[in-house]
């Protein structure tokens, strides 16, 4: 089996919308369209025709583009069961521990919410891609608007348990804010200053810091580190992951 081919669209100020294209059988989707026009046009470019679009959370600037690209391609809409309400034209409906077919490839499904109430993220463990939304970012995660501190962690958990090579396919770059905050609360994790070294100078170069991988994070993350002895001291919450990532996420939210 071929690799899924997988495109990075960037769009508005700093989303990313990905494109999946299964050569084997022709199937093609986008994930978490913020605008239609980009994906019409890359679509148009790689002579491609849309059969999905897979949503992670409601957001605008994750199902924007749903209506216009249903209208002209008539594509299959799926997103997370329990948020069916919010999502624009949806079809399939899907939550944890559901699987869904791409083609020749399989993604898991797994509710992760906290940034919203109903928020799921596609694995597909052959091609080693995650995409998360906003529920995981490299080197962050989302803000807390319909969760608490303890679903997050709980989300935060599932994914940070696949496999170190997993890429991380987030919907935004916010890396190197992400990694300045990262270093006031970590301030003496080598990995996490090598790293920030090497996103500025991508940044600088205006070369996108997304993909990344799940080990980098487990080294560099702080909100996946809540259970490390050295953010509990630094939070006053030891022994306290959930209380840790709920500091960690307050300190994040005024930075």
């Amino acid at each position: 089996m071929s690799q899924l081919d997988i495109r990075q669209i960037p769009v508005l100020k700093d989303n990313y919308v990905y494109l999946l294209h299964d050569e084997a059988s022709g199937a093609t989707a986008v994930v978490d369209p913020a605008v239609p026009e980009p994906v019409l046009a890359a679509l148009s470019a790689a002579r491609l025709t849309l059969t999905h679009i897979l949503n992670t959370h409601h957001h605008a600037d994750h199902v924007g583009g749903n209506e216009a690209l249903k209208a002209a391609t008539g594509c299959i809409i799926v997103g997370p069961r329990a948020d069916r309400e919010r999502i624009p034209l949806i079809d399939i409906e899907l939550g944890e521990g559901d699987s869904f077919t791409l083609g020749t490839h399989t993604a898991r499904i797994f509710d992760v919410p906290g940034h919203t109430r109903g928020h799921i993220a596609y694995w597909f463990k052959e091609d080693a891609a995650l995409f998360c939304g906003d529920t995981l970012f490299i080197m962050g995660c989302g803000r807390l608007f319909e969760g608490t501190p303890e679903q997050m962690w709980r989300s935060l958990n599932k994914l940070r348990s696949l496999p170190p090579a997993t890429r991380i396919f987030c919907a935004h770059e916010y890396t190197e804010s992400n990694a300045r905050f990262a270093l006031t609360v970590d301030p003496g994790n080598e990995a996490l200053i090598e790293r920030m070294a090497r996103v500025k100078e991508a940044r600088a170069m205006d070369r996108p810091t997304v993909p990344g991988t799940l080990g980098e994070e487990l080294l560099t993350n702080p909100f996946l580190r809540a259970d490390q002895p050295a953010l509990q001291a630094m939070a006053g919450a030891v022994g306290d992951p959930i209380a840790t990532f709920a500091e960690i996420r307050r300190r994040k939210d005024r930075f």
